[in-house]
């Protein structure tokens, strides 16, 4: 399986800076695709979000963008709007088209170079190097500075990075996710319950402290608002905006399974939900699915990360 380009009509492109360890990762769907949010973490930075409330009157959107360089890189969504729009894609309002393009950020500052943060340029960059091949995963795009288990700061944590994962049902229908996994918490295995990236006793230790019984213990410390989970879960089973909405909700499930904490005050939690295809599906059905998705690929994520800035990774 290819990742999140197993959905016929998405295409998926990534620019990364590896010397100040930033980057944004476009997700395109030029065709239009129904969409949907759900945001459980409190430290969110995010744009044209609106966009995808059931009342909003456009009913599509026609791009992701997800990128580093905290609220700077908001800025590379408006390269993304540029690309679409140079091939005449967006919502008509009769002088132009618009393109539709929602996009959230994580905090990368703290690992490369923090003048340095996505561009507009690099935006567009992402969006001309989309295609529908394999997702390339690991430190690329909006995982370049990824990090997570940051309760006792940069120098016990470890890298992180891109997954992506996809999730097969009957008669043909797909959910498919990409996730960029920058949290405070550490990232467990479902299966087994056990820490596969995380808080680190020591800087030079492999061993994990467990950070939920660190903070348990009394540890409040740590990266503050740094920190973020981004997740894009598409399927080709046909949605109204509200189903979107909801099937992203169900999707961040994925996320209380295998990151210890999630959502918290530090994190900037966010799932988007997209829909562009024609096959018909149970709501419930592909909830299920999506979580499993945004949990086999937040553990693809840590797994393929290797170490950058001084980060120890595992891949």
């Amino acid at each position: 399986m290819k990742g999140l380009t197993d959905i016929p009509g998405i295409r998926v492109g990534h620019v990364s800076d590896y010397e100040a360890l930033t980057g944004c990762t476009a997700i395109l769907c030029e065709a239009g695709a129904v969409g949907g949010v759900d945001i459980r973490g409190s430290a969110t930075g995010t744009e044209e979000t609106p966009t995808l409330d059931p009342g909003h009157v456009t009913p599509q959107v026609h791009a992701i963008l997800l990128a580093g360089g905290s609220a700077f890189g908001l800025e590379a969504a408006s390269g993304v709007r540029r690309y679409l729009e140079h091939r005449g894609i967006g919502y008509d309002t009769g002088a132009a088209k618009v393109p539709i393009v929602p996009a959230a950020i994580l905090y990368d500052l703290g690992i490369g170079k923090a003048d340095v943060r996505p561009t507009m340029a690099m935006g567009e960059a992402a969006a001309t190097a989309a295609t529908t091949d394999a997702v390339k995963e690991g430190c690329v795009g909006a995982g370049t500075g990824a990090t997570v288990g940051k309760i006792l700061g940069m120098k016990q944590a470890m890298k992180s990075g891109v997954g992506s994962f996809t999730v097969t049902l009957p008669a043909g229908v797909l959910v498919s996710s990409l996730v960029a996994v920058n949290a405070f918490g550490d990232v467990r295995d479902p299966a087994t319950g056990k820490i596969v990236a995380g808080a680190r006793s020591s800087p030079t230790s492999h061993d994990f402290i467990d950070t939920q019984e660190h903070m348990k213990r009394g540890a409040t410390g740590g990266i503050g608002g740094r920190n973020t989970t981004l997740a894009v879960v598409a399927t080709n089973a046909r949605l109204t905006k509200v189903q979107a909405r909801k099937l992203a909700e169900q999707a961040s499930l994925g996320m209380a399974r295998s990151i210890y904490p999630v959502n918290t005050m530090f994190d900037g939690d966010i799932v988007f939900a997209l829909s562009i295809g024609d096959h018909q599906a149970d709501l419930n059905t592909l909830g299920v699915a999506a979580a499993e998705a945004v949990s086999g690929a937040i553990l693809r994520a840590v797994k393929l990360a290797k170490t950058l800035g001084g980060v120890p990774g595992l891949g």
